[in-house]
């Protein structure tokens, strides 16, 4: 069993940044994908980006250009870079491994 907990949460005024981190209690390369996920209120959770242990990445249509996703094998972490952020990014943030084990989340806060 890994735990998973995710940091740099917080409010933002539209087109900020936000950092989000991720650490893992063991080995991340045990897992065949890392991934960021969000909920809003009121909304089920969707994938936000996912990165293999390959480094093959992928990101849903609304964040593409504006996140990253990267791994450090090493320090057992991942990460979401968010630029340009908007309302509508308002959301708890979870990371999971392999979308079966999840943090207990960040809140991402974006005022217009």
């Amino acid at each position: 069993q890994v735990q998973l907990v995710e940091s740099g949460g917080g409010l933002v005024q539209a087109g900020g940044s936000l950092r989000l981190s991720c650490a893992a209690s063991r080995n991340i390369l045990t897992f065949d994908t890392m991934g960021w996920y969000r909920q809003a209120p009121g909304k089920q959770r969707e994938l936000v980006a996912t990165i293999t242990r390959y480094g093959t990445i992928s990101y849903v249509d609304s964040v593409k250009g504006r996140f990253t996703i990267s791994r450090d094998n090493y320090k057992k972490m991942v990460y979401l870079q968010m630029n340009s952020l908007k309302p509508e990014d308002t959301a708890v943030y979870y990371c999971a491994a392999e979308a079966r084990t999840w943090g207990q989340g960040t809140q991402v806060t974006v005022s217009s």
